[in-house]
């Protein structure tokens, strides 16, 4: 056999600790080699030390870590490189795609800047020329056109940005790619893309990958080999075929359990959770949408100003007519980048539409003042798909909850304390008196996206649009909180615009589906029909492309 591409072995990290507490050991004895060309999958809970295993192997995480252990690549020991040699090593030889993309990415720097950045860092010798033709080449390889070079962060969805992300990883041809989460925020048909051109340069360039993922179907089939990790030990190894078909430890059976509890829906059951059809309901819908629009428009730059170019716009709800009913579930799902997050925000008037109109409860949102919008809002929350943007940092997790019952006035600080330990307890962050007094920094990706539901729910609204709740979340935790969900919906008469990428999940939880494309919504119907009778070519695309578990 070749020399290991690269090897752990041992590894034990902590992080910062205070004299007072006990040493917790977030990676506790972890070791594996991976082979030039291999593809391996990494997954676990939310907290069970996941991306720290992916941060440590690049020295990436906080100076005053403990570390113990060793980690080398083709021979060479990490933890000995000098400055020089790790900045070479990081992007060159290793490529990290992060969780979060906003953590990568400069929001006062464009997209295109962002990969000429890169490669005048570690491949100087290319002209301007070459540089801008082998970043746009890799920026089209994940499906971002070369129209959009001069933008920035901010005026791209999640998952465009996650997109950008995984671009600049694959810049510079690197042998391994650590890909933490790399297509949480992506819909099924640009995961797929992603992951076969990742799995295409695997062979080609014979690259390994180590894909860090809470998505049992996805690393099934894109693997050759799976580690599950609790607890912050390696608890089964093994091939995907053996891992996926016959597991051996009881938290990978009831990981598997948990996933096929959420894909394995009978048909009997699909659209269950309504009381009665929304189709047929002659109630007043809560929410109805009359032909919404929202419309950006990008100023051409200097250059473009001098060959005369009109200003283009993007047409990101283009449209819509949609009614919610009390009581049901409505899932809308497509690609990212399609318009999903923008309506939501726009039913929110978070920002306005260019046209059309949004009525809740019979009142059109459209005319109402910020303090009018600031009162109803209290009914009708949001679950952003994002909750480290969305958490004050500088808040507690007990703050954070509690603020929006103090903003309006619905208790005062004793009571406030007193619901928001009881909801913390609701979304699984046990013991809740030790989570109240933490921050989000204090918390993975997983803990902090329950913190944002649990403040969501506090006010107990009518409506709750979540746009990618349970994105982030393991297959057991989702499971977890979708049921919380479903419990909470039924004891306080909820009513769920749900957005997801995740087509199984949408199945598993919603009454009907709306499917977006481009703007516009391309089909509507029940769940049942949606899955069982596609109409729309589109719809069918994303059928085909959803990764099932059960074909592991």
């Amino acid at each position: 056999m070749s020399e290991a591409l690269f090897c752990i072995e041992n590894l034990r990290v902590a992080y910062p600790h205070h004299g007072h507490e006990e040493l917790r050991w977030a990676i506790d004895g972890v070791s594996f080699t991976l082979q030039p060309g291999e593809r391996m999958g990494l997954v676990g809970e939310s907290g069970c030390g996941k991306s720290t295993l992916g941060r440590a192997a690049m020295r990436l995480l906080p100076p005053s870590s403990q570390i113990e252990g060793r980690v080398t690549f083709q021979g060479r020991s990490v933890f000995d490189m000098t400055p020089e040699q790790l900045r070479k090593f990081r992007g060159e030889a290793v490529s990290l795609v992060f969780q979060d993309p906003m953590t990568r990415l400069d929001p006062l720097m464009s997209i295109g800047n962002h990969c000429l950045e890169t490669l005048k860092a570690h491949s100087p010798q290319l002209s301007s020329k070459q540089a801008k033709e082998k970043a746009i080449a890799t920026l089209e390889k994940v499906k971002i056109p070369a129209s959009r070079w001069h933008q920035y962060p901010h005026e791209f969805s999640g998952g465009m940005r996650q997109r950008v992300a995984i671009a600049l990883a694959l810049l510079l041809n690197p042998k391994l790619i650590v890909a933490d989460e790399p297509t949480t925020s992506l819909d099924v048909t640009v995961s797929a893309q992603i992951l076969q051109e990742l799995t295409r340069l695997c062979s080609e360039e014979n690259m390994a990958l180590l894909l860090i993922s809470h998505d049992l179907a996805m690393v099934a089939e894109y693997c050759d080999r799976i580690g599950v990790m609790y607890y912050g030990k390696m608890v089964e190894m093994g091939s995907s075929k053996a891992v996926f078909q016959q597991p051996q430890h009881e938290y990978t059976q009831s990981l598997l359990k948990a996933a096929l509890h959420i894909q394995t829906v009978d048909e009997t059951e699909t659209g269950r959770h309504s009381s009665q059809s929304p189709i047929s309901d002659p109630r007043t819908p809560i929410l109805r949408i009359l032909e919404l629009k929202q419309h950006y428009t990008l100023e051409p730059n200097i250059v473009e100003r001098l060959l005369k170019q009109q200003n283009q716009t993007i047409k990101a709800v283009d449209g819509i007519n949609l009614e919610l009913y009390p009581g049901e579930i409505l899932g809308l799902v497509g690609e990212s980048g399609c318009g999903k997050s923008t309506l939501s925000r726009t039913i929110l008037q978070l920002i306005r539409p260019t046209a059309g109109k949004v009525e809740f409860l019979g009142q059109d949102l459209t005319h109402l003042s910020r303090q009018e919008m600031r009162v109803s809002r209290r009914q009708i929350q949001m679950v952003f798909q994002d909750p480290h943007a969305c958490l004050n940092p500088a808040m507690t997790v007990g703050q954070s909850i509690a603020d929006p019952l103090l903003i309006h006035n619905l208790a005062d600080g004793a009571k406030a304390k007193q619901e928001v330990l009881s909801m913390l307890e609701k979304v699984g962050l046990k013991p809740p008196s030790v989570y109240y007094e933490r921050y989000p920094s204090d918390l993975s990706g997983g803990q902090q996206q329950r913190v944002a539901i649990a403040r969501a729910l506090i006010t107990r609204p009518k409506l709750l649009i979540c746009d990618e709740p349970v994105s982030m979340l393991d297959a057991t935790v989702q499971s977890q909180v979708l049921d919380l969900m479903l419990e909470l919906k039924e004891e306080f008469e909820l009513t769920y615009l749900f957005i997801t990428h995740d087509l199984w999940l949408a199945r598993f939880l919603c009454d009907r589906i709306a499917v977006m494309n481009s703007g516009k919504i391309v089909e509507i119907g029940p769940t049942k029909e949606i899955f069982g009778n596609p109409q729309h070519p589109y719809t069918k695309t994303l059928l085909a492309a959803a990764p099932l578990l059960a074909r592991a």
